[in-house]
Parts: structure tokens; C-alpha cells; sequence
């Protein structure tokens, strides 16, 4: 009897210690580890439940708020959410900061209570002028940004971002480009940060540690997650057509396409990554497992989530023509690495089936649900899933983020040209100024009137617009005689004319995939009579100044040699005109430099400064040298003078380093910004090396009259490539040091790497 009551004691000891393993190991215990959490859940899983952690749709089937403000859901949805869903993409888009955050915490609170173990979703946003939304701050584009040569003030503007999305309920972005765009007839250029490699590095880095607080913001709930974009190559679709074949070196890929991607992963901490629409080299991206799996995580260690770009894994069979069915679709971008299925219905949707034919394929589907339920416990989302309205009120739109887009503005503007200083005009003397041109706004005459004082006097007019603005094809309009007469009639009353000139959201966009939408171009010259209302207006014998408003690269031949002034804005944050006028009147001296180069004639392309060097041995027939303004190129108010180049040795080794310096001095009357620029070019290499590569970069704001010394370190690493063996290679030899004040204009010295 008593041995009977020591087996029954033990057993129930044993009975015991076993629930409270099991209870330690509950995925809802906040003091386990991620990894433990995620292995909890996991095995709970049905495989239909898996795979619903592995798609995303988009709200816009049926996720919004009805006429009183609360949430509405489509059969469609409320039959997708029972199994519980990977994420939304845009829910409340449409609706102020506060409305999204408090549908956005009912639709949460439907999807815990509405699948079987409480699964929060990723609500997920875009950024390309701020949070893709209505009611947030409004920032400059990625490629305006890029122009300010300033990370640590876009780590600053995406740290507003990250807070803003977090605010009104989301927790991913799928944003930033990481991509290299060197083709201005790609539609999408402004979304990505230039043509340089290093620059977009030192921008997409930035950007993403804002946008995730740094990391620490995710798990404290006040940031939301990065997932960078287009993994790889994307900007560098043939043609600059999208979703066309991309062909480009390993060497080149190597060298200049993957910096920004590797530094979003181990600098930044990314915590997702998206697959590029197109193929790289014949080899279609979502289902390409070198890339996605062995470069990003076995070469990386990349941990996140890899997401299709919207319908891609599907169009490996009815668009890429690589997959024999959508089923074989779905499994290659299974195999290949990719996570999350975005949008489509016809590819992870198959994958319990394919499962009952192929069990092996269960594990993958294993690797890719870790992966996202990881982010979602990174986010603190099981913990603590919905956000404090009271906070939303506080902390959109607060008056520190709106002056950060202004200040972002001003560093940004690109003062191109400024002939006989025709810029800036004063506020004191007594002028007439007519704005006139197609890429005038509604408010841009109130907001120069707010900057200038009583003294200016303005008339202003639009007189036409570019395209019909209809569509996803816009039509160019047929040029209206009237339209220019009467602008050039207003201008002749005027002392100076500012022209508001260059294209616009309909000249320049994204192409989608359906037909009936394009955005790219086979030309890059100003499209309308743009170039003729500049020459009519010079021919009055006026100060004429334009003001460019783009997104794309344009060929500005007749608006570079006829205006006195241009300001090159790309596209600027809702205070843009405003901040054009504060430039234009002097209030703060123009910084910005271009982050691409400006070409003559779409002939010239590929147009890059740093390009092989001996791209540049011959030039065309019947067209001037050169581009019309070089990467790099921005005037200032300021007066520049650069001497006194020196370096700290004349040799360099694997083991050390080097230190390069330059006196800059401001000889001009106002204080001002200058972005110093550091380019090295290795003098001969075993394979054909670029012209010159942008290695660094520094800031520096001087009062009339100050000088500084800026000092640059050289190190190994800058000087490494990719040598003929396709191994990365630090090569022995001659090499040249320039800094200067672009691409273009610098002081020179050398130095020689002894191994």
C-alpha cells in the first residue's frame, strides 16, 4: 500500500513538472525567448493554418470602415481571416491618423478573437513621401532626400515615419528602395535614393534604422519594421521598362547592386527584405535560391522575412514562362526563399494540397512561418497588439515633424545654375514677379507671398497642363497658342518670371502590370511646349528663373542654356513651394547636389559618372561633351574655395589606414552649406575599373569669411572589388585621390597600396 502511494506521489510529481515545462514553453509566456515562443506556436499549427501565416491581402477587398467610422468586413475577408492571416497590406489608408488607429485596433481585436490561437496580423504600409497615407506628415521623395547628401537628416525623417505609421496601427513598410536607378526613362526613379552605390547605401541604412527606432523601436511599439526593396537589380530593367529582363555583370552585381541590400541586413537590421518583380540574368528572382537564400542569408545571415512583390510568385508561370503550372510556381518561390505570398490567389494558396503529394514540402513551409512569426514577436505584437489613440492624437503630424519636412526641403534644393547671381532676390527693392508654368500649385503664389513681404507683387498662372492627367495612360495635350501668349504677355508686365517647369506624377510612375498602365518613357526631353515658353519669356530680356518639379531625370538643354537661375526641387514635402521661396529670396543659402547625373540626349545612356573609364574615350557625333550637370553638382550662395589637399602617407597597406585632408574656405558673404566629396580611382586594376566611385562625403556649414579642414579616413576595405577570379580582391598599385565640390571639379592627390 505504501509502494502504491510512493508510484502514485512520483507519477503525480512527474504529472506535474511535465505541465509546468509545458506552461514555461506556452507561446503566450512574454518571458521566453522569441525563438522559444515561435517553437511553441508552431507545432500547434495546422498546415491550411500555416500556410495562411504566409500571404497577405489587400484591404481593399473588403477591410474598411463603414459611414460611422467602424469596421466593416467583406464575406471575402471574414472567410480569409478564420485561419488567421501573415498581414494586411494598407487597412485605414484612406482615413485621418486617428480613424485608421481605431479601426485598425478593431480589425486587430477581430483577427486574435477570429482564429484558433490568437494570431496577431502585420499591418503594413508604403513610404515614399512620408507614410503612404492620408493625414501624416508629407516628406520629400527618397531621390529629393538623396540630394541632400545629409543621412543623418533622413535617419531623422524616417524616424517621424516609423512613429507616424505605429501610430495610426501599422507595423511594416514596404519601403526603402535599396535599388541603384541609372535609367531616367524607368518611371519609378524617385523612389530610390540616386545612381551611386555608396550614397544609397549610407541613405537606405539610415532610413531604416529610423523608420525601426533603431530596432529598439519595434519591441517598444513605437517604430515599425523596414522591409527593403527590390531584391536585386531591379532599377536596371533593359530599356527602363518594368517588369523587363534585367542583364548585368556578376561583377557589377557584386560590386555595386548588392552594397545597399548588405548593408540593410547587417547594418541596419532589416527586418524584411522583398524580391525584385524581374530576372537577373535569366534567372527569375522569386524563384532564384542563389539569390534569396544562398547571398542573403547564407553570405549575409539575413534572419527576416523575404516578401513576393505584388503577384510575382504566380507570374513565374503565366508571365515568366519558368514554371510548367502554378503549383510549380509555388514551389519554386518556396524553395527559392520566398516567405510571404503577397495579393495572389493562384500560388501559395495551393500549397496544403501540393503538401498531401509532396509531405517533404511541409518543412519549408516550417522555415518560411518561423520566419514570420518571428517579426510579429520582434514587434511585440502578442503582447501588446493594439495602439493608445490618446497617443495617435499627440504624435501625428506634431509640429516638430512638419518643420523636419521643411528643413529637409531646404537642404535638398539643388541650386543648378545661377549666371551673373541672378539668384537669390532681395525682399527690399520693389519687384513685380510673375509665376507662371505648367507645375505651378494652387497654393504655390500664397506661399511665396508668406515669404517675401509686402514688397513683392505677384501674378500668377499655370496656363496648361502637361497630359490630360486621365488614366493609367495619361495623353500629352495638343500645345495651346493662347495659353503661351498670355504667359508670356503676364511675363513681359513682370520684373522677373520664375517658371514652374518639368514634369509631374502623371509624366512619371510606376507601370503597372496590366496594359492599360504605364509610367516609363522612350524619351527624356521636358514633354509639351515647355522649352518653347522658355525661350518666348528669355526673348522679353528678363531675369527668368526656373523652378524644376520632377521625378524623373530630365534633358534640360534649352531650359540650362536660356534661364538665368535654375532650382532643381525633384519632388519636395507639402511645404515645397515655400521652402523654393526661402531659397529664391535668400533666406537660407541652397545645399543640395544632385544625386544623379543629368544627361544631353537619352543617346548618352547608360550616363553614370562612374561608369568603366573607358566609357568615356569617345564621345557622339553632333552633341556637346558631357552631361549638362554632373553627379554631384550644386551651387551655393556661398563662395567655395577648396586648397591644401594633403595625405597622411603616400602608401597604404592591407593592415592600415590612410588620412586624407582638404582646407575648405568660404569666400563668399553669407554662411551656407557645401557637401565635401571624397572619390577614389585605382589607376590600373587586373579587370576595367570605374572612372571614379564616390568612397565618402561630409556636410559642413561655414560663416562668410571661416575655413575647415575636413579629413577623410581611406581604408582597405574602400579600395577592394571584385578581381577576375570573382573573388573580392585588394590589388596592389596606383591610386588617386579626389575631393572636391562635385564628380566634376576637385583637388587631386595620390597614393600607392603596398602588399
Amino acid at each position: 500500500m505504501k509502494r502504491k502511494s510512493i508510484i502514485l506521489f512520483t507519477a503525480l510529481v512527474v504529472s506535474v513538472l511535465s505541465c509546468s515545462d509545458s506552461v514555461e514553453k506556452d507561446y503566450k509566456d512574454a518571458s521566453l525567448s522569441i525563438d522559444e515562443r515561435v517553437e511553441s506556436l508552431l507545432p500547434k499549427l495546422s498546415l491550411e493554418e500555416k500556410v495562411a501565416q504566409m500571404r497577405i491581402f489587400h484591404a481593399n477587398i473588403g477591410a474598411k470602415p463603414d459611414e460611422n467610422g467602424n469596421l466593416k468586413l467583406s464575406d471575402k475577408v471574414i472567410e480569409k481571416l478564420k485561419l488567421g492571416i501573415a498581414g494586411i497590406k494598407n487597412p485605414g489608408e484612406h482615413i485621418d491618423p486617428l480613424a485608421a488607429a481605431k479601426l485598425n485596433n478593431e480589425l486587430q481585436k477581430y483577427i486574435i478573437e477570429n482564429n484558433r490561437w490568437g494570431i496577431p496580423a502585420l499591418f503594413v504600409t508604403e513610404s515614399y513621401n512620408g507614410v503612404d497615407a492620408e493625414g501624416c506628415t508629407r516628406f520629400g521623395r527618397p531621390m529629393t532626400s538623396a540630394a541632400s547628401f545629409n543621412p543623418e537628416l533622413v535617419q531623422r525623417q524616417w524616424d517621424v515615419v516609423g512613429r507616424e505609421a505605429r501610430l495610426r496601427g501599422m507595423h511594416m513598410c514596404h519601403s526603402p528602395e535599396a535599388d541603384i536607378v541609372r535609367d531616367p526613362r524607368f518611371g519609378r526613379m524617385s523612389e530610390a535614393f540616386g545612381e551611386d552605390t555608396y550614397l544609397t547605401t549610407q541613405m537606405v541604412k539610415n532610413a531604416i534604422i529610423g523608420v525601426q527606432g533603431n530596432y529598439e523601436g519595434l519591441g517598444n511599439r513605437t517604430h515599425i519594421g523596414a522591409v527593403a526593396k527590390h531584391f536585386a537589380g531591379y532599377g536596371q530593367v533593359l530599356g527602363g521598362s518594368n517588369f523587363a529582363a534585367v542583364e548585368i555583370s556578376e561583377r557589377t552585381l557584386i560590386d555595386e547592386i548588392y552594397p545597399p541590400f548588405e548593408a540593410a541586413v547587417k547594418e541596419a537590421r532589416s527586418l524584411g527584405i522583398m524580391a525584385s518583380h524581374g530576372d537577373l540574368n535569366g534567372v527569375a528572382s522569386h524563384g532564384n535560391p542563389e539569390l534569396l537564400t544562398g547571398v542573403l542569408r547564407d553570405q549575409w545571415g539575413f534572419e527576416g522575412y523575404v516578401v513576393s512583390d505584388s503577384n510575382d510568385i504566380a507570374r513565374l508561370y503565366y508571365f515568366m514562362g519558368v514554371a510548367e503550372s502554378p503549383e510549380a510556381a509555388a514551389q519554386m518561390g518556396l524553395e527559392a526563399g520566398i516567405d510571404i505570398d503577397l495579393y495572389a490567389e493562384d500560388s501559395y494558396s495551393y500549397l496544403p494540397e501540393m503538401v498531401k503529394k509532396n509531405p517533404e514540402l511541409e518543412k519549408l513551409i516550417d522555415r518560411s512561418v518561423r520566419r514570420v512569426l518571428r517579426t510579429k514577436f520582434i514587434l511585440g505584437l502578442f503582447d501588446n497588439p493594439y495602439i493608445d489613440i490618446e497617443e495617435t492624437k499627440k504624435g501625428v503630424r506634431a509640429e516638430s515633424s512638419l518643420e523636419l519636412a521643411k528643413e529637409s526641403d531646404l537642404e535638398s534644393i539643388i541650386l543648378l545654375k545661377n549666371e551673373n547671381n541672378a539668384l537669390p532676390l532681395s525682399k527690399d527693392k520693389s519687384t513685380k514677379i510673375a509665376l507662371l508654368g505648367p507645375l505651378l500649385s494652387d497654393d504655390t503664389k500664397a506661399m511665396f507671398e508668406s515669404v517675401s513681404g509686402s514688397n513683392i507683387k505677384y501674378v500668377a498662372e499655370k496656363g496648361f497642363n502637361l497630359t490630360n492627367e486621365k488614366g493609367g495612360a495619361p495623353k500629352l495635350l495638343e500645345k495651346d497658342p493662347k495659353a503661351i501668349a498670355n504667359m508670356v504677355n503676364m511675363a513681359r508686365g513682370a520684373d522677373v518670371t520664375i517658371l514652374f517647369l518639368g514634369g509631374d506624377k502623371f509624366t512619371a510612375k510606376e507601370a503597372y502590370f496590366s496594359n492599360s498602365t504605364k509610367g516609363d518613357r522612350a524619351t527624356i526631353d521636358p514633354v509639351g511646349p515647355q522649352d518653347e515658353l522658355v525661350e518666348k519669356i528669355k526673348a522679353l530680356g528678363k531675369p527668368v528663373i526656373v523652378v524644376l518639379k520632377h521625378r524623373r531625370t530630365l534633358s534640360i538643354n534649352t531650359i540650362a542654356k536660356e534661364a538665368d537661375a535654375i532650382l532643381d526641387t525633384w519632388d519636395l514635402s507639402e511645404f515645397g513651394d515655400e521652402s523654393t521661396a526661402k531659397i529664391i529670396f535668400g533666406e537660407v543659402s541652397p545645399s543640395g547636389k544632385s544625386p544623379v547625373t543629368i544627361p544631353r540626349s537619352i543617346g548618352q545612356l547608360p550616363f553614370h559618372y562612374s561608369m568603366k573609364e573607358i566609357n568615356y574615350k569617345k564621345e557622339y557625333l553632333f552633341l556637346e561633351d558631357g552631361p549638362i550637370y554632373p553627379f554631384g553638382h550644386g551651387l551655393s550662395y556661398g563662395d567655395f574655395k577648396y586648397s591644401d589637399i594633403s595625405i597622411s602617407s603616400g602608401e597604404i597597406t592591407p593592415e592600415t589606414e590612410l588620412e586624407v585632408s582638404v582646407k575648405v574656405t568660404n569666400e563668399g558673404s553669407m554662411k551656407a552649406k557645401e557637401v565635401v566629396q571624397l572619390y577614389i580611382k585605382d589607376e590600373i586594376g587586373s579587370v576595367t575599373r570605374p572612372d571614379k566611385e564616390l568612397k565618402g562625403f561630409e556636410k559642413i556649414e561655414l560663416d562668410a569669411g571661416e575655413s575647415k579642414t575636413v579629413i577623410f579616413t581611406i581604408t582597405p576595405k574602400m579600395l577592394e572589388f571584385t578581381g577576375i577570379s570573382m573573388e573580392k580582391v585588394l590589388e596592389a598599385g596606383d591610386y588617386t585621390v579626389k575631393i572636391g565640390t562635385s564628380s566634376q571639379e576637385y583637388l587631386e592627390t595620390t597614393f600607392k597600396l603596398k602588399k
